[in-house]
Order: C-alpha cells, then sequence, then structure tokens
C-alpha cells in the first residue's frame, strides 16, 4: 500500500512540474561562451511584432470594406475603405501606440 501511494504522488508531482518545465524553454535570451566572454543573443521578434502597424490598417481596412459593401454596395464599399483604414490608422497610430524595442547584442 505504501509503494502505491508513494507512486500515485510521485505521478501527482511529476503532473505539475512537467508543464512548468516545459515552458521553461522559451525563454528570448540565448547565452554563448568561450574562454574569453559571454555573447547574449536576443530571439527576433514574431511576424506579428515585427508588422503589427500594418496589418492592423490592413484588418480595419478589409472590414471596412465588407460592411460598407454589405450595406451600401459599391460605393459603400469605397466609403467603408476609406473609414476602416481611417479608424484603424487613428487607433493603431494615436490611441494605443506601442513603443519600439532595441535589443542590444552583448558581446
Amino acid at each position: 500500500m505504501k509503494k502505491f501511494i508513494a507512486t500515485l504522488m510521485m505521478m501527482a508531482m511529476l503532473a505539475v512540474v512537467l508543464p512548468l518545465s516545459a515552458n521553461a524553454q522559451t525563454n528570448g535570451t540565448r547565452y554563448t561562451r568561450n574562454r574569453t566572454n559571454t555573447n547574449r543573443v536576443y530571439k527576433r521578434p514574431n511576424f506579428y511584432q515585427r508588422h503589427r502597424n500594418l496589418i492592423n490598417v490592413g484588418i480595419g481596412t478589409g472590414a471596412g470594406a465588407l460592411l460598407g459593401g454589405l450595406i451600401g454596395g459599391k460605393k459603400g464599399a469605397l466609403i467603408g475603405t476609406a473609414v476602416g483604414a481611417g479608424g484603424s490608422a487613428l487607433y493603431t497610430y494615436k490611441i494605443n501606440p506601442k513603443t519600439k524595442r532595441y535589443y542590444r547584442v552583448y558581446r
């Protein structure tokens, strides 16, 4: 009975620790060492982080054109495109701007 309880406790601990240790590998910093110095290399930002503004404005433009086309036909699609592009650009650049982070490579 003691072996059974000990086995269950070990499995429970493993079930809790395993997801935490699997997440430990997603750190964006990688270190390389040689005899003289240590280099710190940062992971490149993903596609959305690099092109955030263009993607957001494009999605807003497409949504505006779709809604304008459904409501007002061809002329509505043109007006919806302009309104969608303007609104999403206003949101992206003025209301919710993100600061660029420049990473430094230490050598």
